[in-house]
């Protein structure tokens, strides 16, 4: 069992970047307060992904010591869009289209967060109620300059590229939540910071006590080289397909194993060390860890039983090259050609991925590779596309 002061160490260390102020908040939680700590979130896509899961494991530790936790959601501030780690701005985004992408958000952070005590927010209840004399207001509190001050920004003029005056106004926005919800605590990523201490100051300009704030480490995506983003098509989605889950953590570069294991798991750390260790000496084969990896990962949202599944179904494909016993099933129309099927489906995104495949030789029909753009398909076929994704056609 822990004690309080393992708990505390806990949660201001384990898969933390940095903790600003650490010793006054450190006070906080020795001293039994009940904390609103935030975490924040912009629908700007439709799923979440293992890259949120960080920050969001993060607030589930706070939850598990009966601190308030607060979900928000940005359904406001996505119209806008984070210029963070941006070289360009974000095209805006219709309401329609940030109402459909935060449709399942409470139902996704389910899976990591006790709903029952969640407190879930949407920063449209403050920002549809404030005028024009609010943006008067907060931006007559702040100089460009300081603003400017951000990496971001610097490049991008450096570069001649166009910052717009929405972008200017994000991290103020950002702030004024922490305002709104009195919050004592805000969770970021590691590329949030700017506008996590832009908080801090909004919080003072208003009267309010600055809050703390804890970053966390950016998970590079499936390439192993990006953090993990929609945009670089190399996310892991907590909404996946079982097996697709599984199989992407598989395919991950040995180089981020270990921060996978560190920042996504509930591993201990001296287990962690002994893999590591295992490793090191050939005792251990990196993909025998990674194996256990995907299936701490999976399980986490699947269950351990339907995990069980998804491990069995990776043997059968990588080690006995046999297809899966559970794949996804599209039902067509005879005679319809193969790239309108993927596109329809959503299996590939657009005309250039699925000629990109073909020139790679990543599409196989019943074992075969096939180079035509203009393939027909005729008859129920099962298709590999790259080395783990297999998709079964029904006429």
């Amino acid at each position: 069992m822990f004690n309080k002061e393992d708990k505390i160490e806990q949660l201001l260390t384990k898969g933390v970047a940095e903790v600003i102020e650490k010793k006054h908040l450190e006070k906080r939680l020795m001293a039994g307060e009940k904390l609103r700590v935030k975490f924040g979130v912009d629908p700007t896509a439709s799923d979440l992904h293992l890259g949120h899961t960080v920050a969001l494991r993060k607030l589930k530790q706070f939850q598990d010591s009966d601190h308030q936790v607060i979900f928000l959601i940005g359904d406001f501030t996505a119209a806008i869009g984070d210029p963070s780690g941006r070289s360009e701005a974000r095209k805006p985004l219709s309401k329609e289209k940030i109402k459909e992408n935060m449709k399942t958000y409470q139902k996704q952070a389910g899976k990591i967060l006790d709903m029952k005590k969640l407190e879930v927010r949407h920063n449209s209840e403050w920002y549809d109620k404030l005028g024009a004399e609010f943006i008067f207001e907060i931006t007559s509190k702040f100089t460009v300059a300081r603003i400017m001050e951000r990496d971001d920004f610097k490049r991008r003029i450096k570069e001649d590229i166009d910052i717009s005056m929405l972008e200017i106004i994000y991290p103020l926005l950002q702030g004024y939540d922490s305002v709104e919800l009195e919050a004592d605590v805000e969770i970021g990523g590691t590329d949030q910071k700017f506008n996590l201490l832009t908080g801090r100051k909004v919080q003072r300009r208003y009267g309010k006590l600055e809050q703390d704030i804890i970053t966390v480490p950016l998970l590079e995506g499936t390439d192993g080289i990006r953090k993990m983003s929609k945009t670089f098509s190399n996310i892991i989605g907590i909404n996946e397909n079982l097996n697709d889950m599984f199989n992407k953590i598989m395919s991950i570069p040995d180089s981020i194993m270990m921060k996978y294991f560190t920042l996504l798991t509930d591993v201990s750390k001296e287990e962690l060390k002994a893999i590591k260790e295992k490793m090191k000496l050939l005792s251990l084969n990196p993909r025998d860890a990674k194996m256990r990896l995907a299936y701490e990962i999976v399980k986490n949202y699947h269950g351990e039983k339907e995990t069980d599944k998804a491990q069995e179904n990776f043997i059968k494909i990588f080690q006995k090259k046999e297809i899966p016993d559970n794949i996804s099933e599209i039902k067509t129309k005879k005679g319809k050609e193969l790239l309108d099927i993927f596109i329809e489906n959503k299996i590939i995104s657009s005309k250039s991925e699925f000629r990109r495949l073909m020139k790679e030789g990543a599409i196989d029909v019943d074992g075969k590779n096939i180079k035509n753009a203009h393939y027909v398909i005729e008859k129920e076929v099962i298709i590999k596309i790259g080395k783990k994704k297999f998709v079964k056609i029904i006429i």
